[in-house]
């Protein structure tokens, strides 16, 4: 095997890092994941993820964590209502749709990301995630790499993968090519204790999640494991929007006067989704690689996830994507099908790229939908409502 008596160094532990550290570790592989969060504690944000069949699933089940995984899913999360800007429901699947099982075919789990990542952490052998390592750097040292971090520790590795998100820092060592934005910003807006804080949206939602279209903009929410809400105000504006704007993103009434000009004709009952919201507000610009992205692979050093083909999250395919990255770059360098680590990494990438150039398509595809003038129509046609 190509990687005997190698030392692999993954960079970022998200769901495609850990993913790959576990297949790795299954195969006997030298592996560690440098994590920047201080400890397993650390509260892990975002939105839940749902698993889909032919990848986040197909991760799960080749890491053999399926029967762990059933234990955290959130069974009903998937249910979901479409509403007008008015508030009004055009569709709610919540007193048709029943829990599916998991093995229903196209039946998509719902998992919290904290959740996810116990799931992996308990399985991996002890000390492979090393906290607080905050990645400042990369030296070449012979075949392989120093890696240096905020906290003065250095590291060796023979190969480094880097999986450390959106704003990667890894990638500017494997390609120059920078992600380009979509003319959509997310505003992230965060409500906690929903029950007593926003009785009447916490009901609405119902444990599943919320989709509002309207006048080329959107309200998309869901309910998160720890009793409270995750909702995106999400629009086309100027990239440099959150910056120019002079906005004070922890002042509740600014926010809130903000929402009222920019969403005029949209129901009164939104307004108290600012008015109960954790501060601050977060302003997340969203950004997607060139479809057509290419760059010569590198013998010690590649990407996955999100650090290799960053994507609007209108297709729910981010995560997902990540974790079938795992499986295939894994494949790669352990089959046996490549004499070295250069023929493994080039063809993972070839593979990788196309494969997340189509997720990428539809991302951009459902994004404009979803902010056009017509979206409610539009949104409903895509699942099958009309």
């Amino acid at each position: 095997m190509i990687l005997y008596n190698k030392k692999i160094a993954i960079i970022g532990g998200g769901p495609g890092g850990l993913t790959l550290a576990r297949l790795l570790q299954l195969r006997g592989v030298d592996v560690k994941v440098y994590e920047r969060d201080f400890s397993p504690e650390a509260r892990v944000q975002g939105s839940p993820l749902d698993m889909h069949e032919e990848s986040g699933w197909a991760a799960l089940n080749k890491a053999g964590l399926t029967d762990e995984f059933k234990k955290h899913v959130r069974h009903g999360a998937d249910k979901k209502i479409i509403l007008n800007e008015q508030a009004e429901i055009v569709f709610s699947d919540h007193e048709t749709k029943s829990f599916e099982g998991l093995n229903k075919e196209h039946y998509r789990p719902e998992i919290d990301r904290g959740a996810l990542r116990k799931v992996f952490l308990n399985v991996l052998l002890p000390e492979t995630v090393v906290w607080d390592s905050h990645f400042i750097s990369l030296e070449k040292q012979n075949s392989g790499w120093l890696v240096y971090f905020k906290n003065g520790s250095v590291a060796y590795a023979d190969l480094v993968i880097g999986a450390d998100g959106a704003h990667s820092k890894i990638r500017p060592y494997v390609t120059d090519i920078k992600a380009v934005y979509t003319g959509i910003t997310m505003l992230e807006i965060n409500i906690e204790n929903a029950a007593t804080s926003i009785p009447d949206i916490f009901r609405l939602l119902n444990g599943g999640k919320v989709m509002a279209f309207g006048n080329g903009k959107c309200l998309l929410g869901g309910q998160k494991g720890d009793g409270g809400l995750g909702f995106y105000a999400s629009f086309k504006t100027d990239e440099n929007w959150a910056l120019s704007g002079g906005l004070n993103f922890s002042d509740k009434s600014q926010m809130l006067d903000w929402f009222k000009n920019e969403y005029n004709q949209w129901s009164n009952i939104w307004y108290k989704l600012f008015g109960k919201a954790s501060m601050p507000m977060i302003p997340r610009p969203i950004y997607c690689m060139p479809l057509d992205q290419n760059w010569q692979a590198l013998p010690d050093l590649t990407l996955l996830g999100d650090a290799a083909h960053v994507m609007p999250p209108f297709a729910g395919e981010g995560a997902n994507t990540s974790m079938f990255d795992a499986i295939e770059l894994c494949e790669c360098l352990t089959s046996g099908k490549h004499n070295t680590m250069l023929e493994a990494i080039s063809s993972y990438e070839v593979s990788m790229r196309k494969r997340a150039a189509r997720a990428a398509k539809q991302s951009l595809v459902n994004g404009e939908r979803m902010h056009s003038e017509a979206a409610l129509e539009k949104m409903l046609g895509v699942f099958g409502l009309k």
